[in-house]
């Protein structure tokens, strides 16, 4: 009986020695997945002995401390993805490895469980999805496994993600028919699976998307195709198509928009590129809802050409439909940067910068130099064309240095695409939360106040120039406001509430998450002033406000209650104690009031009650008072 007792011992000490051995740190977890890879000199500055937030890793997403998001888009990265180092990273929510060169089976990220964002696109994975992969992986909201080389079925799994909002399958080799969603109510709101090989009906809970989510599948029927099942059976063994060879006059031209549209989704991440904004790049610039930081074009665009040599222009990689008749173009509506077109959009280096509420982004080079910013927007469509053609030249005809004004446009039923010019700092949510390096070291005082004052001056322009809106503005948040190289700052997704679903409204812009909208269902230009309260609060603390995170994600996942905070804060009269570190610290007590004194102002914008809450021109008017 000794014996046995002695050996039971021994073993379970084994075992607990064991159980250590695979406990690393973060900064030993991501070297062990650093060593897996090849061609990782992009992460030279993965070093033993630092650590990954406070040094700033690439690619090393952190809140609180803790890595959260690995966006290592267009870096050249290969070899092997080590899974079981990954799941050391307790924390992680988020990856992306988009526009790399990894290949083989999609690795067993289903061991990842609490992953709420996956980011494959533009690889050369391969081979067959197992039917369950999925399943482990309940916390998905996005999936992106578009442009690579899988085969087989769509796995079941997959559309039994209850939480999954959107999904891109498009470009490989996917077969079969697509299986139906469970539950049958979808939270999906972003979906493609073209130019696949699917076949047979479409389930009827996807009859709400696009004609453009299904193009090129030759075999498939049904809503929204203009193709009936019981009339046109779909074929067995379908090939896929790249280049369109029959159908009706109508079918030729969806597949035409879709192959214009199909140019602009060349990844490279972000949040990605460097993930700084928004991913939110992929915050990939990933969703601020998501509370991940988006793509940046800022870091990925240094290796746009090589990456390019490497993959193919985004036109070699398409087919070429510049030659077709009926595909439209773009109507020019601000030609301060010249003129062009859809082909030379289409001829364009292309990246994506993220999804936010309001639809897709991505940015294009062109050949001429000029970088533009395409936003593919579906829930915009109350308006005929000739309404929604004056509402954008009316944005084409606004000129302030702290409003971007939109280039062009494009018109269909179903989706419009917005063109403005590319800003190459990003976004305020990238510089400040995303990027720990050079920008956010500028972040002195001045720059913050310099930018804070620049969003009051647009603000105060708008509300001047749509005085009967409820909501000038509507959708104000940092990563709505974009950087120039001087750190002007200028308001972008603004004053498109009467243009969009009202339904799409209140889940896509940031003034329906105000008090009033939550508790009444009201919104009005005050909804704006707790917007730019948010912002006030962000840039004075440096904290990322839960606010922009849905469904009240936790503060594990990096969101500070900035309200709540603050105002108890400022009841206590401590709000010295919230100021950033990095703007406090080596200031003079002068700069000190100062920043206490804008805080100030940021709590009476974000009161509960609309009544205490101030008016956006007296927010301006106590803002222009701080003088630096």
């Amino acid at each position: 009986m000794t014996v046995v007792r002695f050996l039971v011992l021994l073993f379970l000490v084994a075992l607990s020695l064991c159980s250590l051995s695979f406990s690393l740190s973060e900064d030993e977890a991501l070297l062990k997945f650093k060593n897996s890879l090849t061609r990782a000199d992009a992460l030279n500055d993965w070093v033993s002995g630092s650590n990954p937030c406070i040094s700033r890793w690439v690619g090393a997403i952190c809140f609180d401390g803790f890595v959260t998001g690995l966006h290592l888009s267009d870096l050249g990265l290969s070899g092997t993805i080590d899974i079981e180092a990954l799941q050391q990273l307790r924390g992680l929510r988020t990856i992306s490895f988009v526009n790399n060169s990894f290949s083989g089976p999609i690795p067993k990220f289903n061991k990842l469980g609490a992953l709420k964002s996956l980011l494959l696109t533009h690889n050369e994975f391969s081979g067959e999805i197992p039917n369950d992969f999925f399943t482990p992986m309940s916390s998905l909201k996005k999936i992106w496994l578009s442009n690579n080389k899988f085969t087989g079925k769509i796995p079941e799994s997959l559309m039994q993600l209850a939480h999954l909002k959107e999904l891109h399958l498009e470009w490989n080799q996917f077969s079969g028919p697509i299986p139906p969603s469970k539950p049958p109510k979808l939270l999906i709101a972003s979906l493609d699976l073209s130019h696949n090989k699917l076949e047979g009906e479409i389930p009827s809970s996807f009859s709400t998307f696009g004609a453009s989510s299904f193009a090129g599948n030759d075999g498939l029927c049904g809503k929204p195709l203009d193709k009936d099942c019981s009339l046109s059976p779909p074929a067995k063994g379908v090939a896929e198509t790249t280049t369109p060879s029959g159908g009706n006059s109508t079918t030729l031209v969806g597949m035409l928009m879709l192959a214009m549209i199909a140019v602009f989704i060349f990844f490279s991440m972000c949040h990605g590129g460097k993930n700084k904004d928004g991913d939110f790049s992929m915050l990939e610039k990933e969703n601020l809802d998501e509370g991940v930081l988006p793509v940046s074009a800022h870091g990925s665009s240094k290796r746009l050409s090589s990456e390019n040599s490497r993959k193919g222009s985004v036109s070699s990689r398409r087919p070429s439909h510049q030659s077709r008749p009926a595909m439209g173009d773009l109507i020019m509506i601000n030609d301060e940067k010249g003129s062009f077109g859809l082909p030379d959009l289409m001829k364009a280096a292309a990246e994506v910068l993220g999804n936010g509420g309001l639809g897709s982004a991505y940015k294009a080079t062109m050949t001429s130099g000029l970088s533009v910013v395409v936003k593919r927007i579906r829930e915009m469509n109350m308006l005929g064309r000739d309404l929604f053609d004056a509402e954008m030249r009316r944005f084409g005809r606004i000129r302030h240095k702290n409003i971007l004004t939109p280039l062009a446009y494009h018109f269909r039923k179903e989706e419009k695409l917005m063109v403005s010019e590319h800003m190459p700092k990003g976004s305020l949510l990238y510089v400040l939360h995303g990027d720990r390096g050079i920008c956010h070291a500028e972040l002195n005082w001045a720059t913050r106040l310099k930018i804070i004052k620049g969003i009051a001056s647009g603000l105060g322009f708008l509300y001047s120039e749509y005085p009967t809106y409820n909501l000038p503005h509507g959708n104000l948040k940092s990563s709505n406001v974009l950087l120039s190289e001087t750190y002007e700052p200028l308001l972008c997704d603004y004053a498109l509430d009467p243009l969009t679903n009202p339904n799409h409204s209140a889940e896509a812009m940031f003034a329906y998450k105000s008090p009033e909208y939550i508790e009444k269902r009201q919104v009005s230009p005050k909804s704006d002033v707790y917007c730019f309260g948010i912002i006030i609060l962000e840039v004075v603390t440096g904290k990322f406000p839960s606010q922009y995170l849905s469904n009240n994600i936790s503060n594990a996942m990096g969101g500070t209650d900035v309200v709540q905070w603050v105002l108890q804060a400022t009841s206590e009269g401590k709000e010295q104690e919230l100021i950033d570190p990095e703007i406090a610290k080596n200031s003079s007590k002068d700069s000190v009031d100062q920043m206490v004194q804008l805080l100030r102002i940021g709590a009476t914008c974000v009161e509960s009650n609309t009544a205490q809450r101030i008016e956006m021109s007296e927010a301006i008017r106590r803002i222009e008072e701080i003088q630096v």
